[in-house]
């Protein structure tokens, strides 16, 4: 839940870019906010801005890179980091600095797109 909606109520298409950017690192952590490891100060975001851009394996989900050949593995890599660091900007604390949904589209459009290419490359 976006902060501004916590604490004042308020409602807003940035407030669905927020929660679009917990949403993906939810996704590809297989963690929610709630989780037991998430006390004091560490958070779900904070967790995986401390593991960007080198050390994306230590919070994704590692069944998304199983059985997978070497090649495609960096690609893949490549790309979730890409996707943890769009939902970070999403999920900025101060709505102003959020992106907003259109921008947030074009990036994840580009990251397939960047995916795919080094997918065939490979």
């Amino acid at each position: 839940m976006a902060p501004e909606y916590g604490s004042e109520g308020i409602v807003s298409t940035s407030g669905d870019v927020y929660s679009f950017g917990i949403l993906m690192m939810e996704t590809l952590t297989r963690r929610k906010p709630t989780d037991d490891m998430f006390t004091g100060e560490m958070c779900l975001k904070h967790w995986v801005e401390e593991s960007l851009p080198d050390a994306v394996t230590d919070v994704i989900d590692a069944n998304l890179l199983s059985g997978e050949e070497e090649a495609d593995i960096a690609a893949k890599k490549k790309c979730m980091s890409s996707v943890m660091s769009l939902a970070l900007k999403c999920s900025e604390e101060i709505p102003e600095e959020r992106m907003n949904v259109k921008d947030a589209l074009a990036n994840l459009k580009k990251i397939k797109t960047k995916f795919l290419k080094d997918v065939q490359q490979a």
